[in-house]
């Protein structure tokens, strides 16, 4: 980090410099992160309990509670603790660590959803070969690769910006480090590391979005041909993969896919990606899947039962 110069760490701006809309802001973040636990460890645990959730969807969704509960840890903690901090700081090496990860989950939720599209694609559009095309072993490769693929990105983005000098000023008007707001500290030409951001970035979000809808699109046309029971089941289940889609996708377009540069509505976009949309997940998959509301209502009685006995 011998580029880094004068900066040792960096000082936040945080979401308001207003005490009492911290105050309000500790509370209601505190709840959201709470929720977001709970909720994503409840699907974890339902799924790891119930057998007739022993399917690859289910398989994939666990995965994805339990990368969403890291995800919004690599964010909310500190958000919540610098909400009754006076001095939002962190250390260089900090900074570095947190943008790490926030890509690194970031990533590997991108890749899971899209690995989760292709099981959907294997279910309703090749039936008869689903259980050897989405085996254990395959499964297994899948989010093995959505691991390895979410730190080769992560590293990618951490390359970019470990040997930028950041000579001052060290105030970033965020909540947390991410690579556009540390480009604009930047105390040199930035221009090659932000196309290559966009690259990294936004293009790698822009080019999975449309691999999801196309693979959705494949999976409508071959709907026609079903009963209307199967198309009910089928669009219900494929229903909800679209809405956390969009949820997690369009943010991260908004903000990843354009010049380096911010925007004070930056602030609440990064919100929505990285508390919003992993509080909702395990509420959309719950709330518009008959299996998991039935499997989850059994794993409580199993767990009332044992708890009076």
């Amino acid at each position: 980090m011998a580029n880094i110069h004068n900066v040792t760490e960096f000082i936040f701006l945080g979401l308001s410099s207003n005490q009492k809309v911290q105050r309000v802001c500790f509370v209601v973040f505190l709840l959201l992160y709470t929720a977001i636990v709970v909720g994503n460890l409840l699907m974890v645990v339902t799924v790891a309990a119930s057998r007739s959730l022993g399917s690859p969807m289910y398989f994939f969704l666990s995965y994805l509670s339990f990368v969403e509960i890291c995800y919004s840890s690599t964010t909310a903690p500190k958000l919540i603790f610098d909400l009754l901090s006076e001095k939002k700081s962190i250390s260089v090496w900090g900074c570095i660590t947190q943008l790490f990860f926030i890509h690194f989950f970031g990533g590997i939720e991108m890749f899971l959803l899209t690995v989760m599209a292709y099981d959907r694609y294997a279910a309703i559009c090749r039936p008869l070969h689903y259980t050897s095309i989405m085996n254990r072993q395959v499964c297994a490769v899948l989010v093995g690769i959505a691991w390895v693929g979410g730190f080769v990105h992560s590293f990618a983005q951490i390359l970019l910006i470990f040997r930028l000098p950041f000579c001052g000023p060290n105030v970033i008007d965020h909540y947390f480090c991410d690579v556009l707001p540390l480009l604009k500290l930047a105390c040199s030409d930035t221009f090659l590391n932000g196309l290559l951001i966009v690259a990294n970035g936004g293009t790698l979000s822009v080019i999975s979005f449309v691999v999801l809808l196309a693979s959705y699109m494949v999976i409508l046309f071959h709907l026609r041909t079903q009963s209307s029971e199967g198309r009910r089941k089928a669009l219900s289940t494929c229903g909800s993969h679209v809405t956390v889609v969009t949820l997690f996708f369009a943010p991260c377009v908004f903000i990843y896919l354009r010049p380096s540069a911010t925007l004070p509505v930056d602030k609440m976009v990064a919100v929505f990606y990285t508390v919003i949309t992993p509080l909702l997940n395990p509420v959309i998959y719950s709330l518009r899947n008959t299996e998991v509301k039935k499997a989850m209502k059994i794993l409580w009685i199993r767990t009332m039962k044992a708890g009076n006995k």
